[in-house]
């Protein structure tokens, strides 16, 4: 199992529901992602053995080293299932402290427990106690906002505690829990969450272009950036990263590069799970790589004509002659995902 450190040139894939699966971890993983976490699993899920929630635990050595993204608000369970979880071999957690999707917040999860600092510092102290149980010591990060309501900055006390209670690093998304992902994440408050603990900060939050994540370490000095609707529209964004941080040039961003991000992609989805769910799941996701290029509707179309695993990959190949349109820069507009 691979130990990580954490630093500007190891950037990381966020939880992202509904797409950070192994698949998905293992394209960005190709394309220089250096660690990626997991979608987000209910603790209550695992606790009564649901049959999706375990679904959402697949991994391979390839993957490692993931992190395992845990969500929920009783205590009473994340005691037993963090010591199930360790026994299975999962090594590096994080607890979700940000999600601000309303069926998370109606459970008291996700960004839900800012409003609790005290439930969430307990919640994050039994993964960490747990976590130290697996032979080769695991570790704990935490994934927050600024506060759950607008104007109310918690985070920095928070972050204090955390780190007090063995918590290993922590990831700010500069964002109230009601803001959802509107307006602008407010960047300079990741320099002074970064000021006052010494664990490392990880940023989240606005990292669209790889351009983006290399201007936020710089100017606020986190240890490193964790892209997620960046890495949705543009999976290779890791690699583009570390390449303008080395100074050396990324490879062209065009139809060519995309369709080739997307065969492998299928490639991995069918090797990895294979079945009818995955499969209606990759053809949904396709056309949101080829945003920003023309003729996006009629490969909509041509993808929910496919059958089979080959049609789809016929269907795809067409990517590499389409033509960029205006806004290929832009990070997609995906708002429901909870990351």
């Amino acid at each position: 199992m691979t130990a990580f450190s954490i630093h500007p040139d190891s950037p990381w894939l966020a939880p992202l529901a509904g797409y950070s699966d192994l698949p998905f971890r293992l394209l960005s993983k190709r394309h220089g992602c250096g660690v990626c976490c997991s979608e987000m699993v209910s603790v209550k899920g695992l606790a009564f053995k649901n049959a999706g929630t375990r679904r959402l635990l697949a991994t391979c050595p390839e993957d490692d080293p993931m992190v395992l993204q845990l969500f929920g608000a009783e205590p009473d369970y994340f005691g037993p299932v963090m010591e199930k979880l360790v026994s299975m071999g999962y090594r590096n957690f994080d607890l979700n402290s940000g999600c601000p999707v309303r069926k998370v917040l109606k459970s008291g999860s996700g960004v839900k427990l800012m409003e609790d600092p005290d439930l969430l510092v307990r919640l994050a102290s039994i993964m960490v106690e747990k976590a130290a149980e697996h032979p080769d010591g695991g570790r704990v990060g935490v994934k927050f906002r600024l506060g759950f309501n607008k104007g109310e900055d918690v985070y920095i006390e928070l972050g204090k505690r955390l780190e007090d209670a063995g918590v290993d690093w922590l990831t700010l998304h500069p964002r109230y829990g009601r803001q959802m992902f509107a307006g602008k994440a407010d960047w300079p408050k990741l320099a002074l969450l970064k000021e006052a603990v010494s664990i490392p900060v990880i940023a989240s939050g606005d990292l669209f272009t790889a351009e983006d994540g290399v201007r936020c370490v710089e100017e606020t000095g986190v240890d490193t950036v964790m892209f997620a609707r960046g890495a949705l529209y543009d999976p290779s964004i890791f690699a583009r990263y570390v390449a303008l941080r080395q100074g050396t040039e990324p490879d062209p961003f065009d139809g060519a590069h995309l369709a080739e991000i997307v065969r492998e992609h299928i490639r991995l989805t069918k090797e990895f799970e294979g079945d009818g769910r995955s499969f209606r799941k990759i053809r949904s996701i396709i056309p949101r790589y080829a945003k920003g290029l023309k003729g996006i509707r009629a490969l909509r179309g041509s993808l929910l004509a496919c059958e089979t695993w080959e049609d789809l990959e016929a269907a795809a190949a067409v990517i590499s002659e389409l033509e960029p349109a205006e806004g290929l820069t832009r990070a997609p507009d995906v708002d429901d995902i909870c990351q």
